[in-house]
């Protein structure tokens, strides 16, 4: 997958003009949140590990400047400043002001791209209010200057250089962006990532804002052996090797990284391009068929399964498994609603044909390995076979077919899902409350006794022998895991209301667990809520205000006066509400406040990590993460 090394003006290709991303920059960054000012980062750091693909650059420099303005340097060939045939201008100023102009197109600039197919540039140009753009190349600097998308000066040499790169500095529009201040951990997960999946890529995030300054350098040799090894690092392994595949096959680069652990739970991440595949696609499909026939072929070979046994199934095999599959191809098609599929067939066939050969290699080699892969999976087989009962429940999802809905249930009357939600409560006293509360019409309420099963540390049948999670499965009527399906689901949003304490945030904790490793698409969807109970009632003079947090308290006294005739009460349960102050504070549509659970799915193997992190068995790394993140921890009663 050589590249071309002259990279010039006439590989610039344009498409179309670039008026519309001002009007609709949703359409072409995601959002104007905080998720889509980080993604002009992305994109902008994204052309230059184009050049770290195409073998041209070596490390790439991000810093955020006081002003929250970013400068992104690398030091690949340099964007081509010679005349571009078509617009008759430099190719830097077509690459920066027209939609659509990029080396991506054809005609040899790159044969793989992580980038936005040369929308990047053009847009992050036209969403900020100025950017600059300086050149090494042929041994002179050149530099062009642009606000809001427009050119200020033609492109000019201001001064020489022996090296070659791009530096690019940018400040985002605030008439745009809900918000203009770049978050340091946010960048950190993305460039590390990067990192990970580029090897011998060296990424440094410089934050210029801190006193002293903060920094962080990523540097992987290993690369994707490494990011198996990161997410791994709170687990306990039940090897010591990586098992690593790579090869080329039909112009697919392949590499797969994978170690198996002993939890339950599987970790697989798919890339195309250095682009995360949340949804898997054919190179999943590939990596699932490879895994489950070479160590089923084995297992019969070395009589591992007797003749009688069934095969491994994919899941018993990738139980506990922690998985990198990156491809690298020329022209990635995607499918499904959010494009986030990959959908090239031919993809299938070089994953599946690579790791076939090269992981029937590795099993022989190492017959030890192979033999604890293949006893982890004849367990969790056995543990499948002693669920099915437990999971016939879980497949029976219409009402007509299924178990009676659970009888603590209090259901709502209103039988469309869009109309319905409801709430998961911990107790029998908040249940009462919530119960007595409640619209009957479209709020239900299901009552949960303690802390439900932490799924983080239980195989299946043991999950779903749990009464809780069976009474919850049963409610939301989806089904779970292979057996979800969204279309079933009887509640619009699904509320998890929990005291505002520590037991509290446990609760909601194991409950968001079960939810992200069995139901994810509920929280994908934009269904999963965690209701805000106040945390203090203010009375004076008859009058009554609710306050959410100590500086909401501390704005009301200031406003009505701090005096002896002032009534403060710290709720320490919901229990200690009765139902139309439950009602009024957090239950109301017109006053409660709702917080919306979601999934970044460019920072998904991070949450992984986190789940892993506070629900697993190591107690050191919960400890140490709790310490690094009590600062951002509110309400909570220590």
């Amino acid at each position: 997958m050589e590249e071309s090394k002259n990279y010039g003006a006439d590989q610039i290709q344009i498409l179309e003009g670039l008026e519309a991303v001002r009007k609709r920059p949703g359409m072409y960054i995601g959002s104007t949140s905080t998720r889509g000012l980080h993604h002009l980062v992305y994109e902008i750091v994204d052309n230059s590990v184009d050049e770290a693909l195409a073998g041209y650059c070596s490390e790439i420099q991000v810093f955020i400047n006081e002003d929250n303005s970013i400068t992104v340097i690398d030091n690949g060939r340099g964007i081509p400043v010679d005349i571009q045939e078509k617009a008759q201008r430099p190719a830097v100023e077509v690459v920066f002001t027209i939609l659509h102009a990029g080396g991506k197109f054809g005609g040899g600039g790159y044969k793989v791209s992580g980038g936005l197919h040369g929308v990047g540039a053009s847009v992050v140009n036209a969403l900020s209010k100025w950017l600059e753009v300086e050149i090494s190349i042929d041994g002179k600097v050149y530099k062009q200057r642009y606000e809001y998308g427009k050119v200020m000066y033609d492109l000019k040499v201001v001064g020489k250089s022996e090296k070659t790169g791009t530096k690019v500095t940018f400040l985002p529009d605030d008439t745009i962006f809900d918000d203009v201040i770049y978050d340091f951990n946010t960048l950190k997960t993305r460039l590390r990532e990067t990192a990970f999946l580029t090897k011998n890529l060296k990424i440094t995030l410089t934050d210029l804002r801190e006193d002293p300054v903060l920094e962080r350098t990523f540097h992987y040799e290993g690369g994707i052996k490494e990011f198996v090894e990161y997410i791994n690092r709170h687990k306990d392994p039940l090897y010591n090797k990586v098992i690593y595949c790579e090869g080329v096959k039909d112009d697919i680069y392949v590499e797969v990284a994978m170690q198996h652990n002993d939890s339950f739970n599987e970790s697989v991440y798919s890339f195309v391009n250095n682009i995360i595949t949340p949804e898997g696609g054919m190179h999943l499909t590939g990596f699932r068929s490879a895994i489950t026939k070479v160590f089923n072929d084995y297992a019969r070979e070395f009589k591992l399964l007797k003749e009688k046994e069934d095969n491994l199934s994919g899941d018993d095999l990738r139980e506990g498994l922690t998985a990198i599959i990156s491809i690298k191809i020329s022209e990635p098609q995607f499918e499904g609603q959010t494009k986030q599929k990959l959908g090239n067939a031919e993809a299938r066939s070089a994953v599946e044909s690579i790791m076939s050969e090269q992981l029937t290699y590795f099993l022989e080699q190492n017959p030890q390995i192979a033999k604890t892969i293949i006893n982890k999976a004849l367990l969790a087989q056995r543990a499948r076979i002693a669920a099915r009962k437990a999971r016939d429940v879980a497949r029976k999802t219409t009402l007509a077919d299924t178990m009676a809905l659970p009888g603590k249930l209090a259901d709502c009357s209103d039988k469309d899902p869009k109309n319905c939600e409801i709430y998961i409560v911990e107790g029998d006293s908040a249940g009462g409350s919530a119960k007595s509360a409640r619209n009957r019409a479209t709020q239900a309420i299901l009552p949960l006794r303690g802390k439900i099963l932490n799924v983080e540390k239980a195989r299946i049948d043991r999950i779903l022998g749990n009464e809780e999670i069976k009474a919850m499965i049963t409610a939301f009527g989806t089904g779970i895991h292979d057996n979800f399906n969204i279309d079933k689901l009887r509640y619009d949003k699904i509320i998890i209301m929990t005291d505002a304490d520590v037991d509290g945030a446990h609760i909601a904790t194991l409950l968001l667990t079960f939810f992200y490793r069995f139901m994810p698409d509920l929280i994908r969807e934009g269904h999963v809520y965690l209701a805000q109970p106040p945390l203090y009632k203010l009375e004076k003079n008859k009058k009554v205000w609710y306050a959410y947090s100590d500086d909401e308290l501390a704005s009301i006294l200031e406003e009505v006066g701090r005096d002896s005739s002032n009534k403060i009460q710290r709720y320490k349960g919901l229990g200690e509400m009765d139902a139309s102050q439950l009602w009024d504070t957090t239950m109301d549509p017109e006053n409660r406040i709702l917080l919306k659970v979601a999934i970044d799915n460019e920072d998904e193997s991070e949450i992984d990590l986190t789940f892993n992190t506070l629900m697993g068995d190591k107690v050191e790394p919960r400890r140490k993460f709790i310490e690094e993140n009590a600062k951002f921890v509110k309400n909570l009663d220590i």
